[in-house]
């Protein structure tokens, strides 16, 4: 379901804030190929994308938990986790894009004279190169990893800290994202949420049950949304 015409829109935002794995960017080629990587270290054959895909948002725990069937309190996971990141840094853009439509979605940003920022649960060392990497540095307002606040998402506090670099109240933003600690942060944190069904999705239960203000199917129906 669809809750576009649920759920009045609030004024028009000053900043609209993205989840960055499967939801700006579709990271997870690049996400898979690392799990690969470690995968053939271990004498195992590479699993397909499609394997990956809806786990790339839960970083190291999803990606080795597919690629390997551990989890975090396996003893091997350490030195798996660095050595997938270790992978993953080398090969951060190999493959990366921005979804479909983003480019659309900036411009009606901008056509609003807002502005657009990133709060991720990716760490600070992998976020401003990936950003860099695929020229989005020079349009982001602002970006706020999980390693610069004291607790990640679900929490709020990457999303509050986004607004005290913003220099703006969360009710003046809207957060987009594609799991549902997404759409909790952003709600814990006052801000209008909207689940991107684009993305990743994960394994949170069905979209429309994640408590979004909004749902929008397309980067580009998110755009329209913004038009005066």
């Amino acid at each position: 379901m669809n809750r576009a015409l649920d759920t009045p829109l609030p004024l028009a935002p000053k900043a609209v804030l993205f989840d960055l794995d499967g939801t700006l960017v579709d990271t997870a080629p690049d996400l898979g190929h690392a799990a690969n990587l470690v995968r053939a270290e271990c004498g195992q054959t590479p699993l397909p994308l499609a394997d990956y895909r809806p786990v790339a948002s839960a970083g190291a725990r999803g990606l080795l938990g597919m690629a390997l069937a551990i989890t975090p309190d396996h003893a091997d996971f350490p030195a798996h986790r660095d050595r997938f990141l270790e992978l993953y840094r080398a090969n951060l853009t190999r493959q990366s894009r921005l979804f479909d439509g983003m480019d659309t979605l900036f411009a009606a940003i901008a056509a609003r004279g807002a502005r657009w920022g990133v709060v991720t649960n990716k760490p600070e060392w992998l976020t401003t190169p990936l950003l860099a990497g695929l020229d989005l540095g020079a349009g982001c307002a602002c970006a706020v990893s999980a390693d610069q606040v004291a607790r990640p998402k679900p929490a709020p506090d990457a999303l509050l800290h986004a607004c005290e670099l913003l220099a703006l109240s969360p009710q003046d933003c809207w957060y987009v994202g594609d799991d549902k600690r997404d759409i909790t942060a952003g709600r814990a944190a006052g801000m209008h949420t909207i689940a991107a069904d684009w993305g990743y999705l994960g394994a949170d239960g069905p979209i429309d049950t994640w408590g979004a203000d909004r749902i929008a199917r397309t980067p580009q129906e998110l755009a329209g949304w913004l038009m005066p």
